[in-house]
């Protein structure tokens, strides 16, 4: 039965290609497929393309493919780095001096869409946003790869998606069954290390050479079968807890994990450790796709401003907190109107929040964190100004000082969904 290797890539933007090399350089894939995008990163991107029309995709694709490219002569790369500009990505790509041939997938832009509906619990997308993308399903991806490219670039399409269109292309799968197998295994690739014994929240200790790790790699059979696995002579581990945490990353409900492409239902899927860094994955039960698309938007959300300072023992926190009284005073006699107030203290509450203990400790040394979200930049400024002087009219022994963060504007973000989109394929030329 003919089989075909995928490997996992990037993660998130910014994260390492490094073990992408070892994929490529002896994991024999045909394909190496890379997520880039979060709904952070469009927010990166927007303010990106908002100083430069031209700019919109990640920074890190050129880089990446000059160097992967040449590893992998006959490896087809498929990423969503063309973020909010796929196109200008194609044209960095080619002024960069790559020849191999590029199609492009557009069409997930519905900024202007007249059927945005919010999702459960969010308010009406406001007038003035920044971006609005579906997320886009497998088959434009396979139409893509259908134009004889290489390099498949493509804006908003879902995560799995990525890893689901070249099995389609391959295989011709129709079945809802074998899409969702599919989607099983572009989601258990689609988190680079996540699934190779990086941040695992087993025993971590116990994971060999996260130094060197490998990123994930799936074999899969025309049938669905797949057996995930790693680059040989790399560090970090395959196995059934290591994919059963990455299985159900990110998914709130396993009988009906939604995709663009099929719904899922995960309770039906069977791992099967087979040892040495290889695990078998079958038995995902598919059923139709929803009929309307998800759609994550950014608007302006204002401005914020944030002051860090640290103080040492003995006393460390009761002085931490009174110098959060002390700029609370301020901001409410300087009548800074604050839209909100985030009081926090690193290495105590800042990850636990209510769940931490009681703030009656003494600690070796204790850091404020204060942050306030304004609607204008002049108000967040304004906060800027008042922080310094704790210096040496706050509580004593003060060290740490973090200084003070420029006012920055904020962007919030909408969910909603759109009536399903068929994208646009830019062929490869």
């Amino acid at each position: 039965m003919r089989t075909i290797r995928l490997g996992g890539g990037l993660g998130f933007y910014g994260d390492s290609w490094k073990p992408a090399r070892a994929t490529l350089e002896r994991g024999d894939v045909q394909y190496l497929c890379s997520d880039h995008l979060s709904e952070l990163t469009l927010a990166i991107l927007a303010k990106d393309q908002a100083r430069d029309p031209a700019a919109g995709f990640t920074k890190d694709l050129v880089p990446m493919l000059r160097e992967l490219l040449p590893l992998g002569p006959g490896v087809k790369f498929i990423h969503n780095a063309g973020g909010l500009n796929p196109l200008a990505a194609r044209e960095a790509l080619i002024k960069a001096g790559i020849t191999a041939k590029i199609a492009v997938v557009t069409g997930d832009n519905v900024l202007d869409h007249p059927d945005l509906q919010p999702w459960p619990g969010f308010p009406p997308l406001p007038g003035t946003r920044l971006f609005a993308n579906a997320y886009l399903g497998a088959l434009p991806v396979v139409r893509a790869l259908e134009t004889g490219a290489q390099i498949v670039i493509t804006g908003r399409v879902a995560d799995a998606a990525l890893f689901l269109a070249p099995l389609i292309h391959e295989f011709g799968w129709t079945a809802l069954d074998l899409l969702a197998q599919g989607v099983v295994v572009g989601h258990l690739l689609e988190c680079s290390a996540q699934a190779t014994g990086g941040n695992f929240g087993g025993d971590w200790a116990a994971i060999p050479d996260l130094a060197h790790v490998g990123y994930p790699i799936a074999e899969v059979s025309e049938d669905g079968t797949a057996v995930i696995t790693k680059a040989p002579g790399t560090g970090g581990r395959v196995s059934f807890d290591t994919l059963r945490e990455q299985l159900l990353y990110e998914v709130h409900d396993p009988f009906n994990y939604q995709t663009p492409d099929v719904t899922v239902d995960l309770s039906t899927v069977r791992l099967e450790d087979l040892g040495d860094d290889r695990v078998r994955v079958r038995g995902a039960t598919g059923k139709p796709a929803p009929a309307r698309l998800k759609v994550v938007a950014g608007y302006p959300d204002g401005w914020a401003a944030t002051c860090s300072v640290g103080y040492a023992w003995p006393n460390a926190m009761a002085k931490a907190r009174m110098a959060a009284q002390i700029l609370r005073t301020q901001l409410a006699e300087a009548r800074i109107p604050a839209l909100e107030i985030l009081e926090e203290y690193p290495g105590f509450n800042s990850l636990h929040g209510p769940l931490a203990p009681p703030m009656d400790v003494d600690l070796n040394e204790a850091y404020l964190r204060l942050s306030i979200r304004t609607a204008e930049r002049a108000d967040a400024e304004k906060f800027t100004r008042l922080a310094p002087a704790l210096g040496l009219a706050g509580p004593p022994f003060i060290g740490g000082y973090g200084g003070l963060q420029p006012a920055r504007e904020l962007l919030g973000f909408w969910a909603g969904s759109v009536p399903r989109l068929e994208g646009v394929v830019h062929a490869a030329g």
